[in-house]
């Protein structure tokens, strides 16, 4: 099996650690261990109390009744019994891909997206056409080029629901539309649904809620703003879940006791923590758009107050190149373009901390100023 570089991973791996301002990221600024605790309803003696009681075996090999319960909640259709635990959404992804993909299926991949989406089948035999988002549509894609690359025998459309990099969402009426067309063949549609929409007034149902052969995998990195426990899920219907049980049991034993507890904790106070995060995406998308207006080098579509936005860069030179240079010389971090095969733009995770934020743009446009 041979399996493409992925490109943003590799990126952060060698240089986010040497990063002043890391803006590169796509999580909701990330939580303290002390900030959890206080924004649920137990004191740290009760917190610490039931951690310290816990038996260091195996715990709940697909997650505990609890955490099955509290991920339910987040669906209409899905029970907790179809809740399987999974190492972050990447696992959840990897899992419904390893599951079903074959060689030689046919898989049709939204793109530029998360890099398993398309990579991953296509390291197992698969043949994968990109369904492109467009800049001119504010990074949606087309739904009538979707039905020009849908075939009789297409076994899976995957989508990255907001999208990553550019925080584009794809709302009910386009869902529902994408069943319609996945039903005529009766493909799979697999969702990664990491990037919650935070903005008030739209509906993004989950696809599992809206399709039969739908399959939505989470994680609480993101929207949740705690990336540190490897925890995820995927949800889907019975019949498929006892599918993915098969495969999950080649794949991972359990994500451990710690993390399922600390999981369920957080979905426990989500409505808080939603809350609070929706304040963050807000007030840094804000900060962005008045810098955007300002900044002469840049321009932006702005993403539906989802974690990650994908800014356009006018400067003459390689993007890589560019983001680099920008680390050592002003301490920033983006994910350059490229590592999405989009040269040009850079991946700028704008609900970090407000003053990681305000002082990385600075800085960004201090640099943007050499190109004048």
């Amino acid at each position: 099996m041979k399996i493409a570089n992925f490109g943003v991973e590799e990126w952060l791996n060698v240089w986010e650690n040497d990063a002043i301002y890391d803006i590169a990221g796509s999580s909701i600024a990330s939580f303290t261990l002390e900030e959890i605790i206080k924004i649920g309803n137990k004191t740290e003696k009760e917190f610490f109390s039931e951690i310290m009681a816990k038996k260091m075996n195996y715990g709940w090999i697909e997650g505990s009744p609890e955490f099955k319960k509290q991920v339910s909640l987040l669906y209409k259709n899905v029970s907790p019994e179809d809740i399987l635990q999974t190492n972050g959404a990447t696992g959840g992804n990897f899992l419904a891909l390893y599951s079903l993909i074959e060689p030689g299926d046919h898989v049709i991949s939204l793109y530029p997206t998360y890099q398993q989406l398309y990579d991953i089948p296509r390291s197992f035999g698969a043949e994968v056409d990109l369904w492109h988002i467009r800049e001119e549509k504010n990074w949606m894609s087309d739904l009538e080029e979707l039905r020009k690359l849908i075939r009789s025998d297409t076994k899976m459309i995957c989508i990255n629901n907001a999208n990553n990099p550019t925080g584009a969402v794809m709302e009910e009426d386009f869902l529902k539309e994408l069943v319609k067309i996945a039903e005529g063949c009766g493909a799979y549609i697999l969702s990664d649904e990491v990037y919650k929409s935070l903005e008030t007034g739209i509906e993004v149902p989950s696809i599992v809620d809206l399709y039969d052969k739908g399959i939505s995998v989470n994680s609480i990195s993101k929207t949740y703003s705690v990336p540190g426990i490897r925890i995820g899920w995927v949800a889907a219907n019975h019949e498929l879940s006892d599918i993915f049980r098969k495969y999950r049991d080649y794949t991972m034993i359990c994500a451990g006791v710690f993390d399922d507890y600390l999981a369920t904790y957080i979905l426990e106070n989500k409505e808080a923590i939603l809350e609070r995060n929706r304040k963050i995406v807000s007030e840094n998308l804000d900060i962005v758009k008045k810098w955007v207006e300002n900044e002469p080098k840049v321009s932006l579509i702005f993403p539906k107050y989802v974690s990650t936005s994908f800014i356009k860069l006018d400067i003459p030179v390689d993007t890589e190149e560019f983001c680099i240079k920008l680390l050592k010389e002003k301490g920033v971090l983006l994910v350059p373009g490229n590592r999405f095969d989009m040269p040009g733009y850079a991946r700028l995770g704008y609900c970090t901390h407000k003053d990681v934020l305000e002082k990385g743009l600075e800085k960004l446009s201090e640099y943007l100023r050499e190109f004048e």
